[in-house]
């Protein structure tokens, strides 16, 4: 199992704090970056919002070694055409280290702000579904694709150029739903990546996406297992108390029973050991503080 670092590009990301993590995170050795896609924060008052795709352009070009991607970009706000395009081409940029994270959208505020259909719970899952079997028809296919559909549409729709890697980059979908999510993952992904759970929790979730993977006639190992989550790290019990702050009254124990890994690097690094043990693949660390690359540092020197 590796670890990887990502960030809420809503909490005030902008190009100087983005090139900074960028580097950061490459030099220290952690095996990747991802950032969340939204316009704006949930609650007011607005901050910076890198755009997704532009920043990981950049990265794509600056970084030489580091996976990366968004978890997740939405079908809410992002027709599919345009998304697939985007991902396959800073793909090839950056030889072949994008994950395309796909969602179905969740944010009400920054829909209603800037005018995107968010639709009903059942309307994003619907949209998402097709979404995804417009993106993997364009990835996959060397020859043109029909498609009909409630929300896209595609006739005689063959993108060029091609992906480099054969099938494009690889599909991650994020999220524990056992009724919608995971049924999702089963067919189309290549990543599933659990958000905010404990680990007997991830592995519970890891032997149902198995059955769901046989009845696709896929195999458990078709499907890369990775994990993003919460975290509170300081160099010492005062400096975590210090961190857990922002979570209000809100005891330790509590966080940790939502699946943060909380501590001083020996913590730290035990919360690990027992992840390691579900058979995941990655741990994506939320590191929600983007001028706190002192502790990002630090975190690094504990546990890598």
């Amino acid at each position: 199992m590796d670890i990887a670092i990502m960030i809420e590009g809503q909490n005030g990301l902008n190009w100087p704090r983005w090139k900074k993590i960028v580097k950061l995170v490459e030099d220290l050795g952690f095996a990747g970056l991802y950032r969340s896609d939204h316009f704006t924060n949930a609650t007011p008052p607005d901050i910076d919002s890198l755009d997704l795709w532009v920043s990981l352009t950049w990265l794509a070009e600056n970084t030489k070694r580091i996976d990366f991607g968004p978890l997740v970009t939405p079908f809410s706000f992002r027709h599919p055409v345009h998304t697939v395009r985007m991902a396959s081409a800073v793909d090839d940029l950056s030889g072949g280290r994008l994950a395309l994270g796909l969602g179905a959208g969740w944010q009400d505020r920054e829909h209603e702000k800037f005018g995107f259909p968010l639709l009903d719970v059942d309307g994003r899952f619907r949209r998402m579904e097709e979404g995804l079997d417009v993106v993997t028809r364009l990835l996959q296919s060397d020859e043109p694709s029909d498609f009909s559909g409630e929300f896209y549409t595609l006739q005689d729709a063959l993108m060029l150029p091609r992906p480099a890697r054969p099938g494009g980059p690889p599909i991650l979908i994020g999220g524990n739903g056992e009724k919608r999510t995971l049924p999702l993952a089963a067919r189309f992904a290549d990543e599933w990546n659990a958000v905010f759970t404990i680990a007997d929790e991830v592995r519970r979730l890891n032997i149902v996406l198995d059955g769901m993977l046989e009845d696709q006639g896929r195999k458990p190992g078709d499907v890369r297992r990775s994990l993003m989550t919460g975290c509170i790290f300081g160099q010492t019990d005062k400096k975590v108390k210090e961190v857990s702050a922002v979570y209000g009254d809100t005891t330790l124990s509590e966080i940790r029973e939502e699946g943060f890994i909380i501590g001083t690097g020996s913590q730290f690094s035990e919360q690990l050991v027992q992840l390691a043990e579900t058979n995941i693949d990655r741990v994506m660390l939320q590191w929600l503080d983007l001028d706190d690359l002192d502790g990002l540092e630090g975190l690094a020197k504990a546990v890598l």
